[in-house]
């Protein structure tokens, strides 16, 4: 059945807008980077920067720590983007291929695990964290963000298995290969654009995540990015703008280039399974 292309024209023009609305806050930010403080101070701010400057660039290095600051959340997204996949990985293969009660019963608790807010896990996890010294520490951290990734990298992979054809492990085992070796060998390589697009997209929510990192780190010297940017706001609420916008666009740009690489990867795991062949 063909789209009427009125219908069409007005779909077009939705995505348009739609798109628009997520680009402004990128561009106004982009555009603020590079303003002076004379135009920053502007009672008529204009989108183009009159004289592009890179002084923001400078003086938001100058005056936070941003580059260790970015280590640090480097190593607390990358450890628990790596650590949820490895857990995941093994538990989504079950709850995809062993269709049992508990399998099911599984699959809920991660759906209704979505629905938590931040505000009703962070105090008993402040208080396990505590009990096991882990409180203003990275590897604290880590552990934190591997649980809250948890559940979504589990349903992500478990969609990516559920499109693996059964038929292919079936002749493997045909062909004489155990359990082990048609894992290694048959399902593993298939599933790798799946984990490497999973473990991406834990990377970039522990990348940007600020609440945890707000509440369970004290020293500044174990502070994450997100956290080291509210630094350019001073006392009395008065942003330092160009530094944090400096500051901030840079810090955007790893999640940008991440989902750009992983969008449709993305997509397709959370569709596949959805249609039996």
């Amino acid at each position: 059945m063909r789209t009427p292309p009125g219908v069409r024209a007005g779909q077009y023009l939705a995505l348009l807008g739609y798109l628009a609305f997520l680009a402004l806050p990128l561009l106004w930010l982009l555009s603020t980077a590079f303003k002076s403080p004379r135009e920053l101070g502007s009672s008529h701010p204009r989108w183009i920067p009159g004289h592009p400057t890179l002084g923001n660039f400078r003086r938001a290095f100058d005056e936070q720590p941003l580059l260790h600051a970015a280590a640090n959340s480097l190593l607390a997204a990358a450890g628990s983007a790596l650590l949820a996949v490895l857990i995941a990985a093994p538990l989504a293969y079950v709850i995809a291929r062993r269709r049992s009660p508990l399998t099911r019963a599984a699959t809920g608790w991660v759906v209704v695990s979505q629905t938590f807010p931040l505000v009703l896990v962070i105090i008993p996890l402040f208080l396990v964290l505590k009990n096991l010294r882990l409180i203003d520490s990275l590897i604290g951290l880590v552990l934190v963000y591997v649980v809250w990734a948890l559940p979504f990298s589990l349903w992500l992979l478990a969609g990516y298995v559920r499109s693996l054809p059964r038929e292919l492990e079936e002749a493997a085992a045909v062909d004489g290969a155990g359990r082990v070796r048609t894992l290694v060998s048959v399902v593993a390589p298939l599933l790798a654009p799946g984990i490497v697009a999973t473990t991406l997209f834990a990377f970039v929510t522990a990348w940007n995540e600020f609440f945890f990192a707000l509440v369970l780190l004290k020293t500044p010297d174990h502070q994450t990015l997100p956290v080291v940017l509210t630094h350019f706001i001073g006392a009395e609420g008065v942003a330092d703008l160009g530094p944090l916008a400096a500051a901030a666009f840079l810090a955007t740009l790893p999640s940008l280039l991440v989902f750009a690489l992983i969008q449709r990867r993305i997509t397709g795991g959370m569709l596949a399974g959805a249609v039996k062949s």
